[in-house]
């Protein structure tokens, strides 16, 4: 059986300090306790994502932007489980994609299909984000 332990990515610059400085991101990382993981609910997707409450509030409102529906986030397994058959053992895959956020970061633990389409939204969302931004006149750079 494949080992549930997530590798952190190196530093790009290779220097000493991790991508994702935030300590509470980088302990629901390393934890090995299914305790940690949360469930982004966005129109039809149930993803499980690992990270710490502040990033994980901020990567919902991000990939929010993006949704006719709220986008919502839960600390426990959703009503009716994870439907995607892929997303439900993806647990057991160790290559789950880093998503920076701020100074931390957010695992996805779904399917490669659920995951480009999880970060897609994001990355949608954050566009979104810096063109209502660039209307109003302010910058917020917070998710980047």
């Amino acid at each position: 059986m494949p080992s549930t332990e997530l590798e952190l990515p190196q530093a790009d610059d290779g220097g000493t300090e991790p991508p994702v400085r935030c300590e509470a991101c980088r302990s629901a990382f390393e934890s090995e306790s299914q305790q940690t993981v949360s469930f982004l609910l966005l129109d039809q997707l149930t993803i499980p994502v690992l990270s710490c409450d502040d990033h994980l509030q901020e990567f919902t409102a991000v990939c929010g932007l993006t949704s006719e529906d709220s986008a919502d986030l839960l600390d426990h397994l959703p009503a009716g489980g994870v439907r995607c058959p892929g997303c439900r053992n993806a647990r057991y895959d160790s290559s789950h994609p880093l998503v920076p956020v701020q100074d931390g970061g957010v695992v996805i633990t779904a399917c490669p299909t659920h995951q480009s389409a999880i970060v897609e939204r994001f990355r949608a969302g954050l566009r979104t984000h810096e063109q209502l931004t660039a209307t109003l006149g302010t910058t917020h750079s917070a998710t980047r």
